[in-house]
């Protein structure tokens, strides 16, 4: 064979595989040190893009979860002061009994009737003063739904409220009044239609609540509505829209739509929104009031019903989310966390092709020196 010196091709091939296994223990050393097979887009484009979704969706729900626990916790300090209104409630059902009786006197009625308005407003102050976070939960603005286009729907017309706290949201709602006989409204959303007229003469007509039960609407209308032809005339062709406040929406998933929040709404448990108003200085006013404390305590108990189902939907839901929060790090730990003991296999490899690589370079560099005795 001949010898050569300005080319030792054994040198350049014993270069060329040593850093070959250089290159190898450096990625093994990287993905030793990291805990990654994938550090950078170089190591696999395909998989870092999968994995980054995964790692964007992962946390996205981890958050969710939090949502969710918080919203738990808002709930539960609703519950808190539902609880409570319930216990006064209670006792104004005591209280209200033992006036409507006979054999309670003048003077002790008073008294009764005194602790009755006490307890009145001190469920008004628990509702108006329940708060998470700086927002109100029970006063009957949260979570509700409002008109945002009310029509002719207003005060003059003898119509003093309307809550469509049962009705569909982004709905519209077309109404008409009747004059003929005792005064009338209908409702309809085009699909369902429904009729409700006052039920006391036209003289001497309170607040009444006209409730359209199938459409989850109820109207106060007051003496005006049944008395002034005119204005109610005026309101005889009107529409109206309700909108969701934006207050009771979580999101307990990573996508914008309505499969990945929940929303709901909180009853007003104020004195007026519980209807809970009662005068017991009298016989009959407390004879009354026996029967409209059991309709604020069924209202009382609807509420409650909510906030408790609702606790529920979190607590599947924040379970759901666990769940698919361990499967997606599961699938993103498959794609992108290394294999420590392939890695381990894979360093002492290269460690040893390196040790093997540099003992055989230094061999080849050896081999032209052989030219020397040539030349001796």
């Amino acid at each position: 064979m001949g010898l050569r010196i300005q080319n030792n091709i054994s040198a350049f091939n014993s270069h060329r595989n040593l850093k070959i296994a250089d290159a190898g223990l450096s990625k093994s050393l990287e993905k030793l040190s990291s805990g990654f097979r994938i550090n950078k887009a170089s190591d696999d484009a395909a998989g870092l893009a999968v994995s980054m979704r995964f790692r964007s969706q992962i946390k996205s729900l981890q958050q969710a979860s939090r949502n969710a626990t918080e919203a738990n916790s808002m709930l539960q300090i609703a519950e808190g002061a539902a609880d409570q209104i319930t216990n006064i409630l209670q006792r104004m059902k005591e209280l209200a009994t033992q006036a409507a009786s006979t054999n309670t006197g003048a003077t002790d009625r008073n008294n009764i009737s005194a602790e009755v308005n006490n307890l009145e407003s001190e469920i008004s102050r628990i509702a108006n003063s329940t708060k998470y976070s700086g927002t109100s939960l029970i006063d009957g603005n949260f979570g509700s739904l409002g008109v945002s286009s009310a029509g002719s729907l207003v005060s003059q017309f003898g119509i003093t409220a309307v809550d469509v706290s049962g009705a569909a949201t982004a709905t519209e709602y077309g109404i008409t009044v009747s004059t003929a006989g005792n005064n009338s409204m209908t409702i309809t959303d085009g699909t369902t239609t429904e009729t409700v007229s006052i039920t006391t003469a036209s003289t001497g007509l309170d607040t009444q609540t006209l409730d359209f039960s199938n459409l989850g609407i109820k109207v106060d209308v007051n003496a005006v509505f049944s008395n002034d032809t005119l204005n109610t005339m005026d309101a005889a062709a009107s529409t109206m829209v309700t909108s969701a406040t934006t207050t009771s929406s979580f999101q307990v998933g990573y996508e914008n739509n309505s499969n990945n929040s929940i929303s709901f709404s909180l009853a007003d448990l104020t004195t007026a929104g519980l209807t809970a108003g009662v005068d017991v200085s009298s016989l009959s006013g407390a004879q009354t009031a026996l029967t409209t404390i059991d309709t604020a305590m069924d209202t009382l108990a609807d509420a409650r019903a909510t906030i408790g189902k609702t606790q529920n939907q979190f607590g599947y839901a924040t379970a759901n989310l666990s769940s698919t929060i361990e499967n997606l790090s599961a699938a993103e730990s498959v794609i992108r966390d290394a294999d420590m003991a392939l890695e381990t296999v894979a360093f002492t490899k290269n460690q040893i092709l390196m040790q093997a690589g540099t003992s055989m370079l230094a061999q080849s560099n050896q081999s032209p020196q052989v030219v020397l005795s040539l030349l001796g």
